[in-house]
């Protein structure tokens, strides 16, 4: 499966667009994360909610070690990781908000979506 499918590519990018307006127009949107990976042989988890025209990703970051926390990944990080086994969820759909998520997660020290 592919990790990006042209329409999440477009999803990502109208977020990143939303929250990185031209200057003088407002930014820093709470959006719900469009793309979910996961190492399906680990606990690494990220919810993804923009992406920019390099790659790099904002979101929600949670490598399995307790500690989730909000911020940038890049593409190409994701997919050089050893076997190339992170994953795209292709069932997941978002119910909360970006910062809901990191609030839960922080509270049980992991991402559940």
């Amino acid at each position: 499966m592919k990790l990006l499918t042209v329409d999440i590519v477009k999803k990502l990018n109208r977020n990143h667009i939303k929250n990185h307006p031209a200057k003088g127009e407002a930014g820093s949107h709470d959006l719900e994360p469009v793309v979910k990976f996961f190492d399906p042989f680990g606990s690494a988890t990220w919810l993804i909610t923009e992406m920019d025209n390099d790659g790099m990703c904002f979101g929600l970051c949670d490598l399995g070690q307790g500690f989730p926390e909000l911020g940038y990944v890049h593409m190409n990080d994701l997919g050089s990781l050893p076997n190339n086994r992170i994953e795209r969820d292709a069932w997941f759909t978002a119910d909360k908000t970006i910062s809901e998520y990191a609030k839960k997660a922080r509270a049980e020290r992991r991402i559940t979506a």
